[in-house]
């Protein structure tokens, strides 16, 4: 791991900061699809509040990326949600790290020997590294893009030792 980076829980003052991460509208339904552009903090207020770990990647002492599980089953699973990564931080192992930090959380406070994400196949980034990382695809589902198009939602899993 990038000794740069460290990773914290995300406090209700890190929002204005990680609301400006998603750059467009569909950077956002990436890592929020439920979201309304522009993210706001309102919107992620809530998504953490339903959610579990929200948790903050940091470089060089700056809030550089952000993730959380949607779903989260003892002793079964975890579901990866709201990765995204700072601009100014992208390309710099951020996003890895955070997934790799997330893991680790299933394992040791859910017990989980799976961890679970979806990825829209519009997202080349993002499969590139779930790919890398040893997520394999279990499943492609529908799914309408904000301008109503249709786009495919790949589902993928990883084993976790």
């Amino acid at each position: 791991m990038n000794a740069e980076l460290h990773y914290r829980p995300a406090t209700a003052a890190d929002l204005d900061e990680v609301v400006g991460f998603p750059q467009n509208v569909d950077e956002l339904f990436f890592c929020y699809p439920k979201a309304v552009w522009p993210l706001n903090v309102g919107q992620l207020a809530a998504a953490i509040a339903e959610r579990r770990e929200s948790t903050v990647a940091e470089l060089d002492g700056r809030i550089a990326g952000f993730a959380n599980f949607y779903q989260w089953q003892h002793g079964e699973f975890c579901a990866l949600g709201n990765l995204m990564v700072a601009p100014w931080a992208r390309s710099r192992g951020v996003a890895q790290y955070l997934v790799e930090v997330m893991e680790t959380l299933a394992r040791q406070r859910y017990k989980a020997p799976l961890m679970k994400v979806s990825c829209f196949n519009a997202n080349a980034g993002g499969l590139l590294l779930y790919s890398r990382l040893g997520y394999n695809a279990i499943g492609i589902v529908e799914r309408r893009a904000p301008d109503g198009s249709r786009v495919a939602l790949v589902q993928l899993e990883k084993p976790l030792p």
